[in-house]
């Protein structure tokens, strides 16, 4: 099997910056596309930022230009940079992958994601 685990989310001033990391186990290593959603109380997941395996990205239009999504593929971790956050992006944020059978399935940014961590909480104040 395979998992992903995202840590650090947190609270961040409008205008500050985070950084998300997933750490990636087992067989989803091999996934072809990874990349990150989120999901704020009450809206859609939404896919905000994805890489694939020749380092190609894609991202949202709500957080182009400010986010940056990365894949150190040595250590096996994805990390979402995130920087000039705005109160809108209070969310919870989570790590996906495509490539394993599951029964969750999300296509966004032209990736079929099927495996997902367990989220982490940004929080974005004015």
């Amino acid at each position: 099997q395979g998992h992903l685990k995202e840590t650090g989310g947190g609270s961040a001033q409008s205008g500050g910056s985070l950084r998300l990391s997933c750490a990636v186990s087992g067989v989803v290593r091999r996934s072809a596309c990874m990349g990150w959603f989120r999901q704020a109380p009450g809206k859609e997941r939404e896919g905000v930022a994805r890489i694939d395996i020749e380092g190609a990205t894609v991202y949202s239009e709500s957080i182009q230009g400010r986010f940056t999504v990365s894949h150190d593929k040595v250590a096996h971790i994805l990390y979402l940079q995130m920087n000039d956050l705005k109160p809108e992006d209070t969310a919870m944020y989570y790590c996906a992958a495509d490539g394993v059978v599951g029964t969750d399935r999300a296509y966004a940014l032209g990736c079929l994601f099927s495996t997902w961590g367990q989220g982490t909480q940004v929080t974005v104040s004015s």
